[in-house]
């Protein structure tokens, strides 16, 4: 007997937990902008900003360390004109960078 030829269901690959999808692309020219992949800054990326701010969302820190840490590199004039709703998640992604692994792990316990 044969054995029976069973369909293997597509299987996508997980998403990178560091990219966002944006709601609104940003045009740079004739290329379409839909998703950012941000990398951990080290702290030398980091210098003239405060931590706080960052933690706190503060925009125009946000706006001055994206283009260090984002794929592809977005300039300050494309990060002030983006989707409130795009910085936020963008920002959200930065402020957990500062946080510790360990610090991580608790906080997703409490979710």
């Amino acid at each position: 007997m044969k054995p029976e030829a069973t369909e293997q269901p597509d299987v996508k690959p997980l998403a990178d937990d560091n990219t966002v999808i944006l709601d609104t692309p940003i045009r740079r020219g004739t290329t379409t902008i839909d998703s950012i992949t941000l990398r951990k800054p080290n702290a030398g990326e980091l210098r003239g900003i405060s931590l706080a701010d960052l933690v706190n969302m503060d925009v125009a820190s946000i706006i001055k360390v994206l283009p260090r840490i984002s794929s592809p590199t977005l300039t300050a004039v494309e990060l002030s004109d983006m989707d409130p709703a795009d910085l936020f998640m963008l920002g959200n992604k930065v402020s957990g960078f500062l946080l510790q692994k360990r610090l991580k792990t608790d906080a997703s316990l409490v979710a």
